[in-house]
């Protein structure tokens, strides 16, 4: 089995399609053709099911692809740790979580990059659980999910915690907005709408209405107009409530703090880039901590 052929097997499954997998890889489409064949040949079995939209895997095609994901992942780290300098230089790639991205992250990454110009910092976001998933993939080199993770392959460490609080609109009556109003949430996968769903559940709302968005802004939006409520940390809201655009309501304890942590993956190469960018991150911590006090 080469590692080439594992890698257009990749690229296959993750497209569903021969033309577009092909197109990807720079190939001619009977090229991938022939390679998926002789890989269910040398396997000894069908790796893909065929069907009017394209291709799904099969379950042994489904076996593959995470040992196929784990070999590619580990021959990349191999490839950037042969090529790896002591000068922070090259690719970068950092996943976040949107809250994150939009109130913690700018200071961050605009200090980074005045001390490493020569890192091509590039950033993803998502929720927690995608996150996670992309680290395990070796698709991204740390993330900053808002969860605790303790998957046996990922390390995490603490850099932000946050105060959270339900907020409405205020327009109507308290309590008629935290129980009749839809919650506006990102999708699932989201930390945040978990602990408001179990808050509700707590409150003898069982089946809300839920509202998905995605962006932190369109939330944001939603709520100032009175559409709906949400659970947001305090840094995100704190202009809009001295604006009198937000009301916020406390949590119980165990509910109204959440930390943010930055994971890697334990067996991944560590590049002089992520190792400096690792390194700011008490700092910047610090620094912004000491702001709002």
């Amino acid at each position: 089995m080469e590692s080439g052929d594992l890698r257009i097997f990749q690229v296959v499954a993750q497209e569903g399609n021969l033309t577009k997998a092909a197109e990807r890889l720079g190939y001619v489409q009977s090229n991938v053709t022939a390679r998926i064949k002789y890989l269910e040949a040398e396997v000894g079995t069908l790796l893909f099911i065929r069907h009017n939209r394209g291709m799904t895997l099969s379950p042994a095609g489904e076996l593959l692809l995470t040992y196929a994901d784990k070999i590619i992942g580990l021959l990349n780290e191999a490839e950037k740790a042969l090529w790896a300098t002591n000068e922070p230089t090259g690719p970068l790639r950092i996943g976040s979580t949107q809250t994150a991205a939009a109130v913690r992250l700018p200071e961050l990454f605009a200090s980074y990059y005045t001390l490493y110009p020569s890192v091509s910092l590039s950033l993803s976001t998502g929720n927690s659980q995608y996150l996670i998933d992309q680290v395990l993939g070796y698709e991204l080199e740390g993330a900053f999910i808002s969860c605790l993770c303790d998957h046996p392959d990922l390390s995490g460490v603490p850099v932000y915690e946050e105060e959270l609080f339900i907020v409405s609109s205020g327009i109507r009556p308290e309590n008629q907005e935290l129980v009749e109003k839809p919650v506006l949430v990102y999708s699932m996968g989201c930390s945040y709408r978990q602990i408001l769903e179990d808050w509700l559940r707590s409150n003898g709302v069982n089946r809300p209405v839920i509202m998905e968005f995605g962006t932190l802004e369109a939330i944001i939006s939603g709520v100032t107009s009175g559409m709906g409520i949400s659970l947001l940390p305090e840094i995100v809201i704190r202009h809009h409530l001295q604006q009198g655009l937000l009301r916020k309501h406390s949590l119980p304890l165990g509910m109204s703090h959440m930390m943010t942590y930055f994971i890697t993956r334990k067996d991944a190469f560590v590049s002089s880039a992520l190792r400096a960018f690792m390194d700011l991150l008490p700092k910047e911590y610090d620094m912004i901590e000491s702001r709002g006090h």
